[in-house]
């Protein structure tokens, strides 16, 4: 039998079902003028690269993100095609005000950053919500990065967006943190001088009141632009994990202001897709770059196709063409050509004389933790005697903690560790960082060596440290230690150990991967004393950190 062969009303239900069909699958509609092209997957960056922004200067684009309490902070991204992105710096070396972040301040810091191009230099706005507004500027992205200047002080002011008018004037908008500041869900808009080294007025005003809007809370991440006579800010709202994507537009950038909702998860698996940057081609084919909050994964960045009807953005998929985008998982590459197919770094062979840039410490460093030359083509870890170990009898508030974004769904990590110097009351290891932690490592005593799984786990009072435990222990003689992490999706961990790098042994149970606060989990490499007599003689090499997506 054969159904609606000359039934054109009949033919565009089935095409309806099959669109749907095809959405609900995780998977895009490619329009007949993408057939055959090639064709990128959500999400582009499966690593924590929160609240990120996106510009395109010439044929290039750069992305930077959220950084919070590690350093060196403000990562630097460039890509040639938007789907494959390189890790080329840090905007930040350390964190300010630099005696604040001798210790770590979880989910504190480097908050949604703004990324600009102007006058010839690139330009980062970056909130502190217990400081204020500060900015950089660089010539070259890769920089280096002028000293941060903080143009707007005060408690609980975030998310900046400067904006350079037509007529000469420069604006900043900006959200509220009401943790610091008692209130949120509002947009101020203040005036600044050209070079964005003082503001012109005391106070600013309210331009958007999400208060007034119907279901609105958490309004904030506004990005300023000014598209064919009207000042738009896209800002999301919502929160984190089930937000969604608004748009406001004006014909004055003071107001009043219409509002949209552009983008939301819909049937999608995309949760709470919102909170990052619209960039255009020099085709003229617009995208939006948005963020996945995914718990111990961090909040993953995703790319939408992007158009405009009615004067309006729809970001995504517009399946019932009511104006309202929801995310793909799937869709033809933004840019026709052969480009190099790259991603953020994660392995460290250690063989040259810097670290990995995929490298970050859990508060201000110092470089007498470490070196790379000490002993060629391996990392020396100093071991640390730390006052807040001592105290908490846990590695939550240690700044010697190096760390790196979780990469994938699932991937395993291997490293060979040479703990001949550990002296006494020493632990180093490799480490699964978050509210809840887990590390596998060899701890030095005077009666001899033993290989640990020890896991922390917070109790059920939000505000208590979680608690170290042994899981697992077994005698160790040997001077080097094989150790592996296999991370299973859902974040999943089962840790194993080796002495010849052959045979690997399963130890304790599986952990799952925990989140920190405002940030993904992370993983990397200690090494930490009880000894308050630890020295320069008291060190740890590692040959390798190796990193394998499964």
């Amino acid at each position: 039998m054969q159904y609606c062969k000359k039934s054109l009303p009949c033919k565009s239900w089935l095409l309806k079902v099959i669109l749907l069909l095809a959405f609900l699958s995780g998977q895009s509609f490619a329009a007949d003028n993408d057939a055959g092209k090639a064709r990128y997957q959500n999400p582009v960056i499966h690593a924590d690269y929160s609240d990120p922004d996106v510009i395109r200067v010439a044929d290039r684009y750069y992305m930077t993100s959220s950084s919070f309490n590690s350093a060196p902070g403000l990562p630097l991204l460039e890509s040639a095609d938007m789907v494959h992105w390189q890790l080329v710096g840090h905007a930040l070396p350390q964190q300010l005000p630099l005696a604040d972040f001798v210790q770590p301040q979880h989910g504190k810091g480097v908050w949604a950053p703004c990324l600009r191009y102007h006058n010839n230099r690139f330009w980062i706005f970056y909130p502190d919500p217990d400081q204020g507004i500060y900015v950089m500027t660089a010539e070259k992205f890769r920089g280096p990065w002028s000293t941060p200047h903080l143009l707007l002080a005060g408690k609980g002011i975030i998310d900046p967006a400067p904006l350079w008018d037509d007529d000469g004037q420069a604006y900043l908008v900006h959200a509220w943190a009401k943790s610091r500041a008692g209130f949120n869900n509002v947009l101020s808009l203040r005036r600044m001088n050209n070079e964005a080294t003082r503001i012109l007025d005391s106070a600013g005003q309210i331009i958007v009141d999400g208060n007034k809007l119907p279901n609105y809370k958490t309004l904030e991440g506004p990005k300023l632009h000014k598209h064919q006579g009207y000042y738009y800010i896209f800002a999301p709202a919502g929160g984190v994990e089930e937000g969604w994507q608004s748009v406001f537009r004006s014909r004055h950038i003071a107001g009043p202001y219409e509002d949209r909702i552009v983008m939301t998860q819909g049937a999608s698996t995309t949760n709470g897709p919102h909170q990052g940057a619209w960039v255009q081609t020099p085709q003229g084919t617009d995208w939006f770059y948005h963020f996945q909050d995914k718990r111990a994964y961090g909040r993953i960045v995703h790319l939408q196709p992007m158009h405009w009807k009615d004067g309006w953005p729809v970001i995504g998929t517009d399946i019932n063409n009511t104006g309202k985008g929801e995310p793909v998982l799937s869709h033809a590459m933004p840019l026709a050509g052969n480009f190099p197919v790259t991603e953020p770094a994660t392995t460290d062979e250690f063989d040259q004389q810097q670290l990995g840039l995929q490298w970050q410490w859990n508060a201000n460093w110092k470089a007498t933790w470490f070196s790379l030359t000490d002993r060629p083509d391996h990392l020396r870890l100093y071991t640390q005697y730390d006052t807040s170990f001592i105290a908490e009898k846990n590695l939550v508030n240690v700044p010697a903690l190096l760390l790196q974004k979780l990469p994938a769904e699932q991937f395993t990590v291997d490293v060979k560790l040479d703990v001949n110097h550990l002296n006494n009351d020493g632990s180093s290891g490799l480490i699964l960082y978050g509210l809840n932690y887990a590390w596998l490592g060899v701890r030095q005593q005077a009666q001899g060596r033993e290989l640990l799984l020890t896991t922390c786990i917070k109790t059920a009072v939000a505000a208590a440290p979680c608690t170290e435990t042994i899981q697992a222990s077994l005698p160790w003689r040997s001077n080097i230690a094989y150790l592996r992490m296999q991370v299973q999706a859902g974040g999943k961990t089962r840790f194993y150990y080796s002495s010849d790098q052959q045979q690997y042994s399963a130890i304790g149970m599986a952990f799952t991967a925990s989140m920190g606060r405002w940030v993904g989990a992370q993983m990397g490499l200690f090494s930490i004393s009880n000894d308050t007599t630890a020295s320069a003689n008291n060190f740890v090499d590692f040959d390798y950190f190796r990193v394998t997506k499964n």
